[in-house]
């Protein structure tokens, strides 16, 4: 068969919205199987059903991808490690850097300490290690340059990474209720209250809070398969996305110009800016294109349930560009390339434009 890919989106649905994302490609006649992200831990036999019907039941998963440490992108990934024959797994380990960060929490002086520490409050990477461990799969940390079969990873770097886990709330200089943390609940709670306002066309409203640093911590990985440009982002925020654009030129890859991007975050408006989507999509169109015409797609992994993602001005801002915008909201998602015809699946229908955006 020629070089073909297929990557899933599946639905996962919840009362909050989490990423399950197989894929399968096949490039010289050397195919392969990842897994990025699990969703939540009852999306783990949803994962393991759909490769094994829609990807002719593969011996291996080649390698399987933590984008970063949140429940709803590690739960499911427990089974899959335990019940598959997976060959590599590709996922970032705080404590294995204590050595290098100790000197930066004034609370620790003992190494062992900081380490114990930091498996206490990442415990869903922590529990991921030890099924790792236990099932005797190779454990790579995904940087800046990795190479994951075809993907290469955009961000982040290494210190960077360092970076974040002295600014997140959950390492130990931060207490239970540090004043970020009461941040943080207030702005659900302001988010969860939010008006909206008409707007013209080409008015884009992000909200001017940054996404948290777990966030930024998310594995962005990028691969021109059959000639397709196709970004993965898992939960990344801004600063993510910008370290992944610096890096582009690297690896040969000409910004603005992604053929398939994965809107971060489920769609929501402290992932991404104005800049932030030009650098990779391009500028915003005069008008809206007709439905057919649009130039490249956009994918949201978003629960129906989930009544806080996507977000409209992300959604307006992604057409802004030329973007034909679908979300897994109620249904599993494929985009692909020359795939195998799967009965049954038919093309996802775009999101329509909204009117009105979330006011600041």
């Amino acid at each position: 068969m020629s070089d073909f890919f297929e990557i899933d989106f599946l639905d996962v649905e919840s009362s909050r919205s989490g990423d399950a994302i197989p894929l399968r490609y096949s490039i010289g006649d050397v195919e392969r199987v990842h897994v990025t992200d699990g969703g939540f831990q009852n999306t783990s036999d949803k994962i393991i059903k759909h490769i094994k019907k829609y990807y002719d039941d593969p011996s291996t998963i080649d390698a399987v991808i933590v984008s970063h440490s949140d429940g709803d992108h590690t739960g499911g990934l427990r089974k899959v490690l335990e019940d598959c024959d997976v060959s590599e797994l590709w996922m970032l380990r705080p404590w294995l850097y204590a050595d290098e960060l100790i000197d930066r929490f004034a609370r620790f002086t003992n190494v062992e300490n900081l380490i114990r520490r930091l498996k206490e409050v990442f415990p869903n990477i922590a529990k991921l290690e030890k099924i790792a461990e236990a099932e005797g799969i190779p454990i790579l940390a995904p940087f800046q340059g990795g190479k994951i079969g075809e993907f290469t990873v955009l961000a982040p770097t290494k210190e960077r990474y360092l970076d974040l886990v002295v600014e997140s709330d959950k390492t130990p200089e931060a207490t239970k209720e540090s004043a970020q943390s009461l941040l943080d609940r207030g702005r659900t709670f302001v988010e969860k209250m939010v008006s909206f306002i008409k707007s013209a066309w080409g008015e884009e409203t992000f909200s001017p809070e940054e996404t948290s640093s777990e966030n930024e911590m998310s594995v962005v990985q990028y691969a021109n398969l059959c000639g397709e440009k196709i970004l993965l982002t898992g939960d990344a925020g801004r600063g993510a996305l910008t370290e992944a654009a610096d890096y582009a030129p690297s690896v040969g890859l000409t910004l603005p110009g992604i053929d398939k991007f994965q809107v971060p975050h489920h769609g929501s408006r402290r992932n991404v800016s104005t800049e932030v989507l030009d650098s990779w999509l391009g500028g915003k169109l005069p008008e809206k294109l007709e439905e057919g015409d649009e130039k490249f797609t956009t994918i949201i992994s978003a629960s129906k349930e989930d009544k806080d993602h996507p977000r409209k001005a992300v959604v307006r801002a992604c057409i802004h560009r030329g973007a034909k915008v679908i979300s897994t909201e109620g249904s599993d998602i494929q985009t692909n390339y020359n795939a195998p015809t799967r009965e049954g699946w038919e093309p996802a229908s775009s999101l329509p434009y909204p009117e009105k955006q979330e006011e600041d």
